[in-house]
């Protein structure tokens, strides 16, 4: 972060010498110095979270009717000032048709630790007035002692969310336990309140192929899918992704696509080489936590085209290949920028 100098006086009454009056002036001219890279001081990041995830639902559903747009965490955008007793933002709302919420009991801080009573509870609030809204909330616990598996899928019922249970943060495998998806059922999905369960599975490196990842997930009963668009750098065709659609009982199920819209990815087939040397006034810094995504200015017209809008945009070649939504990641993504600006 940048530190900007206070121009605020000194409490100095006068100086005579002349050499301390540079000096002075020279300071000054340093205070009221700004970085050149900041984005302008009235910028709204909250907003143009909303604004970006409201213009990539209308894009979809003009190409889609009933294509799914669900983001990801970043509740806060619900309401004006981003308490549950806020002003609601319905032309948020109504652009959204889920939304998903990591960590709600378990893995805020550590995984297979419970949530801390404070979080879990601002957390809860938001995600209930959005049940409260009509919007369906599909929470993801990071938790592998069966124990606290069990438990977090039934407290999640008990609030009316729908969850899955991730015995590891990568989302790499179909945990082994329960043996079966929390209230397996035979019922078509056509919306995701109609589903009792769902499989958040992006990461496919313990797959050998497509056909392996295929044959894994035809064979278990999930109502909701939450996978991603490649599978060793190979995009899903609409032939293999409406075999997905059907769960192992024959009934018909949600498959929905991971996009990160917060942060770009270096092993996307957007990124290019040469941004490690000439970086975009769009690119940021590189997440610590996660080892090449990039922070990114999302209210940028250069990012958003490469997430929608045309041809080459990420989220056509999501409806192109036959997903019935599309996952948005990092939509908290307006915090880094409030703390470092």
């Amino acid at each position: 972060m940048t530190l900007i100098l206070s121009t605020k006086s000194t409490g100095m009454r006068h100086f005579t010498h002349t050499t301390f009056a540079v000096i002075l002036l020279l300071m000054l001219s340093v205070s009221c110095g700004k970085d050149d890279d900041a984005p302008p001081e009235n910028t709204d990041y909250r907003q143009e979270m909303r604004s970006f995830v409201k213009n990539i639902s209308a894009y979809a559903k003009s190409l889609q009717s009933g294509f799914l747009i669900i983001p990801q965490n970043g509740q806060e955008l619900l309401t004006d000032n981003g308490e549950e007793t806020g002003t609601v933002q319905t032309d948020y709302i109504q652009a959204i048709d889920a939304t998903g919420r990591e960590d709600l009991f378990y893995g805020y801080d550590n995984d297979d630790e419970e949530t801390p009573a404070e979080d879990h509870q601002h957390m809860a609030d938001l995600c209930l007035l959005a049940a409260q809204h009509g919007i369906e909330v599909l929470v993801t616990d990071y938790c592998s002692t069966p124990g606290k598996m069990d438990h977090s899928y039934q407290q999640n019922e008990q609030l009316g969310f729908i969850s899955f249970a991730a015995d590891r943060r990568e989302l790499n495998d179909i945990p082994a336990y329960p043996d079966k998806p929390y209230n397996e059922n035979a019922n078509d999905i056509s919306k995701p309140a109609q589903a009792k369960n769902f499989l958040y599975l992006i990461n496919g490196e313990n797959f050998a192929s497509k056909q392996a990842f295929l044959d894994a997930v035809s064979q278990t009963d999930y109502d909701l899918i939450i996978m991603d668009l490649f599978q060793n750098d190979e995009a899903w065709t609409p032939q293999e992704v409406e075999i997905l659609k059907t769960k192992q009982n024959g009934a018909k199920r949600l498959v929905i696509c991971y996009i990160s819209i917060g942060e770009a990815e270096d092993y996307r087939y957007y990124w290019d080489e040469s941004w490690e040397n000439d970086q975009p006034g769009w690119l940021e810094a590189e997440n610590p936590d996660w080892e090449g995504n990039y922070k990114v200015r999302y209210w940028e017209p250069e990012w958003q085209r490469i997430i929608y809008g045309n041809d080459d945009s990420y989220l056509k070649k999501i409806l192109d290949a036959g997903f019935d939504g599309a996952y948005l990641d990092i939509i908290d993504g307006y915090e880094y920028f409030e703390e470092k600006y």
